[in-house]
């Protein structure tokens, strides 16, 4: 049996324990890793837990450094890997409800696994004694149940994180909370409130990102949300009434999230895409809704709770300005100029990533009116390829003329300069063969000639 997961294990993380116990102290690996094998999932990285104390590791192995040695965390490098190794501990009082005040080392492993917050987390492994699970993790691995260490409140109460990482856990391997644990859930929720900003957004985007980010709603049913992205709340609230529409916003906004992938700016995009729906709702005499400029105040408040889970600057940029145009082939008729001036506001790439946004959100409408959205998607992705390929203008780097040529015929540096370059680019988006130097140039200086007579008839 212990073969099988022998192979699984690096043979530098091997070679580490073996090290540890030759110099007469235990060592396992510890924790997620330990649940991942278990599951036929591949770690993230292996941690190793030893009865050693932080020095006895640093003076065992040549490369080290301190991960954080208050706590008894020492980073071991191995050809080029690194390897966290952690002395067997028990935590002291948490007074900030997410990290001990202090540590005291001890010798037992079973006490060690004792602080851990999940059951399938107090799991440790030995090449040759095989697990170490004084607490029934593998049994609720296999029952697929998130199960607290002992008392839940007390879990929650040391550490208020492990209420979202519980969360997070069930989005990533679906399992289900034991009943318990989710009592203590419900009893520290509030606790949330002490947790830093930066710690929340990393499980939630976690959580978003999950093969299934239709656990929001379980936070949803906890109230939980009110301490993660309170906007969203009313998005349970929010019917939509309408030919195109089958669920409410939130329900909606859930399955667009599961037809896009699970990279961290098209699930944001998409989770926010809608949140401004509930503040521009609308229901005409036939009680058909309707929500007006509702992408421009989706993206308003995507851009504040983006902000205020520290994402940053250039995220926010790009979520907002796809949460802007999600539909805007729905507000004009989609040709050629309306895609070039659409690339020109958000370029190439996330252009091609609007259309991902687009086909999740229009998987997550009234199927029966699919196939004309899908059709208008690819229209959209045929137009945009015949732009690139032909290299037609859509910018003004790729104009003929810069603002110094303009400079060098005579026009003044200053505002004008921008205007003109500004005027060339709407003239070659409508018409790419004009743009030449000699053509705009001309044209410009046109456009020049008629501002500064219009001027002297003014002032005449």
């Amino acid at each position: 049996m212990n073969q099988a997961y022998n192979e699984k294990i690096p043979q530098d993380a091997k070679d580490i324990i073996q090290t540890i116990e030759e110099a007469g102290h235990e060592a396992y690996i510890v924790g997620g890793c330990v649940r991942d094998i278990l599951m036929q999932r591949e770690p993230n990285d292996w941690d190793i837990t030893s009865s050693a104390k932080p020095e006895e590791i640093k003076r065992l192995f040549k490369r080290t450094y301190d991960t954080g040695i208050k706590h008894g965390t020492v980073t071991v490098i191995l050809n080029k890997e690194h390897y966290e190794v952690t002395t067997y501990r028990i935590e002291g009082e948490y007074k900030d409800f997410r990290r001990p005040e202090q540590v005291s080392f001890v010798e037992d492993i079973t006490l060690d696994l004792s602080r851990r917050d999940f059951t399938m987390n107090a799991i440790a492994y030995h090449p040759l004694r095989g697990f170490m699970e004084p607490y029934g993790g593998i049994q609720d691995i296999n029952k697929g149940c998130i199960r607290s260490v002992r008392e839940a409140r007390e879990r929650f109460t040391e550490d208020a994180l492990r209420i979202l990482r519980a969360l997070r856990f069930s989005a990533q391997l679906g399992f289900e909370i034991e009943e318990n644990t989710q009592k203590g859930i419900c009893d520290c929720k509030a606790l949330l409130s002490y947790i830093s900003k930066e710690r929340i957004r990393d499980e939630w985007i976690k959580i978003c990102v999950s093969p299934r980010p239709n656990t929001i709603t379980k936070l949803y049913a906890l109230d939980l949300l009110r301490y993660v992205i309170p906007e969203f709340i009313n998005a349970y609230n929010t019917p939509q009434n309408h030919p195109h529409h089958i669920y409410n916003v939130a329900e909606h906004t859930l399955v667009a999230m599961e037809h896009t992938p699970p990279d961290m700016l098209l699930r944001l995009t998409v989770l926010l895409h809608d949140i401004g729906k509930s503040e521009t709702r609308t229901t005409d005499k036939k009680g058909v809704d309707h929500f007006y400029n509702h992408p421009e105040r989706s993206a308003q408040i995507a851009k504040k709770v983006l902000r205020e889970l520290r994402l940053d600057n250039q995220t926010i940029r790009d979520v907002c300005l796809l949460i802007e145009n999600h539909d805007y082939h729905l507000r004009c008729k989609v040709n050629k100029v309306t895609i070039k001036k659409l690339l020109s506001k958000i370029g190439p790439d996330l252009f091609d990533k609007l259309l991902v946004v687009q086909y999740a959100d229009v998987k997550a409408q009234n199927p029966n009116k699919l196939e004309p959205k899908l059709e208008m998607i690819q229209l959209q992705k045929h137009i945009k390829g015949e732009i690139i390929q032909n290299k037609e203008c859509y910018n003004k780097a790729m104009l003929a003329i810069t603002g110094q040529d303009l400079i060098q015929v005579g026009i003044p540096r200053g505002e004008r300069i921008g205007f003109l370059l500004d005027q060339a680019l709407e003239l070659v988006i409508r018409e790419h063969s004009l743009n030449t130097k000699q053509n705009l140039l001309d044209y410009c200086k046109s456009l020049d000639h008629k501002k500064s007579y219009g001027d002297k008839q003014r002032n005449g």
